[in-house]
């Protein structure tokens, strides 16, 4: 499923670290890029190019909201539904965004292009509310500017 070129990075970061779950998360990160999300196909590599449980690997994969367990569009758009971010409008934001693209949370725009997340927390409560857009946070958002930055995507 994986490259030679990414099984090779994948063993060059078990080599940098003593202990194999160290390289665990940068593993994931380099199949996320290279397939664009991480399939139990790939989890299972990644588990063996580590010599780690893949229940070990899978658990991992699942707890971070940078990877993605299920298929997603070219572009993310994860916004937080904490308590900061909540008391802050990111309901209102939450609700324009998903007028605007014509989704909900959760789901892919019908072309491919933008897949919409709630996420838990992204640990920037001093910028409530944000989101993260393609591994770049922004915040504190309008729903005006939330609204921008979706329709600024290519």
């Amino acid at each position: 499923m994986l490259s030679e070129r990414a099984q090779s990075d994948i063993r060059a970061l078990r080599a940098r670290y003593p202990v194999a779950q160290s390289a665990l998360l940068p593993a994931l990160l380099r199949a996320q890029e290279e397939l664009g999300w991480v399939p139990p196909e790939a989890l299972a590599e990644v588990a063996r190019l580590l010599d780690l449980p893949v229940e070990v690997v899978a658990e991992v994969a699942s707890f971070y909201t940078l990877i993605f367990t299920e298929p997603v569009g070219r572009h993310v758009v994860q916004l937080c539904t904490n308590v900061s971010c909540l008391l802050s409008g990111a309901e209102e934001v939450r609700r324009r965004v998903e007028e605007r693209l014509g989704i909900r949370a959760g789901q892919t725009t019908p072309d491919g292009r933008v897949t919409l997340l709630a996420v838990e927390c992204l640990a920037a409560c001093d910028q409530a509310p944000c989101a993260i857009v393609d591994e770049q946070r922004y915040g504190p958002l309008t729903p005006e500017a939330a609204v921008r930055l979706v329709e600024e995507l290519p």
